[in-house]
């Protein structure tokens, strides 16, 4: 099976290594000057276990396939919603029919679009890694490194594509639900955004200032939403959103939080634009979602240069 990785950075260059290790044929489609710079260097990734650097082979999307090669048999989309757009172009070229596309993203609103382009070739995907970008260095964190896929229509997901995922250093399940497991997961990333970007802080200042009430409602909030959309939150996904978000002392912030205070390209709209537009949509109120996202426009994105 030809594996092509979209991304080289924290989640894909981890995934994509471990894959490779198995003896897996990966490849990864990567802007030119990331092109270039794996070509010279190949790809490092340091992980608890080990840090080795490995030669990859990488295409761009100036390469434009020959008409005698194959397209690849499963696409990873592993970069952030605001490379999607231009990810989603860039691979075009280099599927078929045939190929099945597993986006590693969190929200729903890539799953819509892709299904619209792809009907009948789109996996549902979630990864649980802790993985930062130093450079070019990919580093995971912990030994936590989990892929969940499944299928999002009647039929299964094909073996081919199990056993091809199914690699050393990656705890790989297969859901019964995946839509469901997505909407568990936006859900509490969303509330934990909206907490984060409305006080500034992470979860453990929020909680001493007296904020828990707070932390309770937006999680109410957002998984009534995910309710009335016909993805109710599991009690085991509710327990654990719970339990991350009243923890006395913690110092969790969340990706998208953290984007926006160093200025970075952030998933504001694909993350918590979505999901205000799905509960309009279902005439669903969410008050908190509606107010982190003034303060996000007021603190952060009217500040932010031109």
């Amino acid at each position: 099976m030809r594996i092509l990785v979209v991304g080289a950075g924290a989640t894909g260059g981890a995934f994509g290594t471990l894959l490779q290790e198995a003896g897996r044929d990966v490849t990864y489609l990567v802007r030119e000057r990331k092109a270039d710079a794996l070509r010279r260097d190949g790809l490092r990734f340091v992980s608890p276990e080990a840090d080795r650097t490995h030669p990859v082979q990488v295409l761009t999307a100036m390469d434009v396939p020959a008409a005698t090669q194959q397209p690849f048999d499963l696409v990873l989309i592993t970069v952030k919603a605001t490379a999607f757009s231009s990810a989603v172009t860039d691979l075009h070229p280099f599927v078929d029919e045939n190929t099945r596309i597993l986006p590693i993203l969190n929200g729903m609103a890539h799953i819509d679009h892709l299904q619209g382009r792809y009907p009948g070739q789109v996996l549902g995907g979630l990864a649980r890694i802790v993985a930062t970008l130093d450079g070019d260095v990919v580093h995971q964190k912990t030994p936590m490194s989990s892929l969940m896929v499944g299928s999002l229509t009647d039929i299964p997901v094909p073996e081919d594509i199990r056993d091809a995922l199914d690699a050393p250093g990656i705890d790989l399940s297969v859901a019964d639900d995946v839509r469901g497991a997505l909407w568990d997961k936006w859900a509490f990333i969303a509330a934990a955004s909206i907490i984060n970007c409305l006080f500034r802080a992470p979860i453990g200042r929020v909680l001493e200032a007296g904020g828990e009430d707070s932390i309770h409602a937006a999680i109410d909030e957002l998984e009534v939403v995910a309710a009335r959309a016909g993805h109710p939150v599991s009690d085991s996904a509710h327990r654990q959103a719970v339990a991350l978000l009243t923890e006395w002392g913690s110092s969790f912030t969340t990706s998208l939080y953290r984007d926006l205070t160093v200025g970075l390209p952030s998933e504001v709209d694909h993350i918590l634009g979505d999901y205000a537009l799905r509960g309009r949509t279902l005439q669903q109120p969410t008050p908190l979602l509606d107010l982190a996202l003034i303060a996000i426009r007021a603190n952060f994105l009217l500040s932010a240069p031109a």
